[in-house]
């Protein structure tokens, strides 16, 4: 299920003391920039891909391992796009599983992959 998969990925965010509860996002969803949007899809097939290695499927095996450095794109990327919207976490987590299901339902988390690694390769990470 994608919301465990986000959520766990989140966790990696300290969340501020105190913080208060998510604010939902607008009915409708934010503008994001082009490099937004690429960082949210990137994100979103990262998360896919990478539960596929772990249960062993053998389509997202083809692709580099994704668990550390696809977690921790998932994790600055997400924190980027909290610092370029306004949203809080909860709503940017909204977005991530929104995207990945959206990558899930067409079946092009694959097909994504070879610009992500692009995007992945010029991160740094």
């Amino acid at each position: 299920m994608i919301t465990p998969l986000i959520a766990a990925l989140l966790s990696a965010q300290a969340a501020p003391a105190g913080s208060a509860a998510p604010t939902p996002i607008p009915d409708a969803t934010p503008v994001l920039s082009q490099e937004s949007r690429a960082l949210l899809r990137c994100s979103a097939a990262f998360a896919l891909v990478s539960r596929r290695q772990a249960d062993g499927d053998p389509a997202a095996l083809r692709w580099p391992v994704l668990e550390i450095r696809g977690r921790e794109f998932f994790v600055r990327s997400l924190a980027q796009l909290m610092d370029k919207t306004g949203l809080d976490r909860g709503s940017v987590a909204m977005l991530a599983q929104a995207e990945a299901a959206a990558l899930q339902t067409s079946g092009e988390s694959d097909t994504v992959m070879p610009a992500c690694l692009v995007m992945l390769e010029s991160s740094g990470v």
